[in-house]
């Protein structure tokens, strides 16, 4: 209640502000009385009889505008009657962790439904580049190629790695490269993507690989830069050194 308050008044402040800023206007000739109708109390079938009557729309209205700018699938009668059931005080249909489970996966598959062409592409693009004999492919998914076989130790996830990469996405688009900055990275392999913690832990010390990496071992759906939602990575990683974990 305390966040729709503030959300009321916000809007109220918002709104004497640009009142107070506007110059005021010259003085002008009275005007010829006009009969002007009285106005309706109904802006709808529910009757608007004071401040609270009105802020009671004015709130519902905002809250609808917000959810079907973003949500465009969304059930009107079973949003409605969810909250007429709440408000009634009656039994929804249901409990809480039944809510957060279904919005989560409901969340999931409108940002699917929204990247949907990047996935898509990405996806066309690993079932053309698994049939090339050159590269593996891992149970989780990984693709990898081998560039050069180092002869060095390998890490575990619990090591940390000296490395240089440059990474690109499908189209050819470089969004990262250690190579320019002129400075390997050094982390430890399970704080990477699960993409690079599963194909460091192949290398060798001294190889150079390329890794292939779909969208549910790389960000996923959350944007990360120049990195699109739903993209497909490919990393060229050479492995300088592995410290291991004392």
């Amino acid at each position: 209640m305390k966040q729709i308050a503030t959300i009321v008044l916000t809007g109220l402040v918002a709104v004497s502000a640009n009142a107070q800023t506007k110059p005021k206007p010259k003085p002008s000739p009275a005007p010829v009385k006009k009969t002007i109708a009285a106005p309706t109390a109904t802006i709808s079938s529910t009757p608007l009889k004071n401040l609270a009557d009105s802020a009671s729309y004015a709130i519902g209205q905002n809250l609808a505008q917000s959810i079907t700018k973003d949500l465009k699938n969304l059930n009107k009668q079973a949003f409605i009657e969810a909250i007429k059931t709440v408000f009634d005080g009656k039994d929804a249909k249901f409990g809480e962790d039944d809510v957060r489970s279904i919005l989560t996966e409901f969340s999931q598959q409108e940002q699917q439904n929204e990247h949907k062409e990047v996935i898509e592409a990405g996806r066309t693009f690993l079932e053309k580049n698994k049939t090339n004999p050159n590269i593996k492919t891992t149970g989780s998914g990984l693709q990898y190629e081998v560039i050069q076989e180092g002869n060095g130790i390998k890490p575990a996830a619990t090591d940390t790695v000296v490395c240089n990469y440059k990474g690109t996405l499908v189209d050819g688009t470089e969004f990262d490269n250690s190579y320019e900055r002129g400075e390997p990275l050094t982390i430890k392999a399970s704080n990477v993507i699960p993409g690079w913690t599963e194909g460091l832990q192949l290398m060798s010390k001294g190889s150079k690989y390329k890794f292939y990496i779909p969208q549910e071992l790389g960000y996923g759906l959350r944007p990360a830069g120049q990195i699109p939602p739903g993209s497909v990575l490919i990393f060229e990683v050479e492995l300088l050194d592995v410290k291991k974990e004392q």
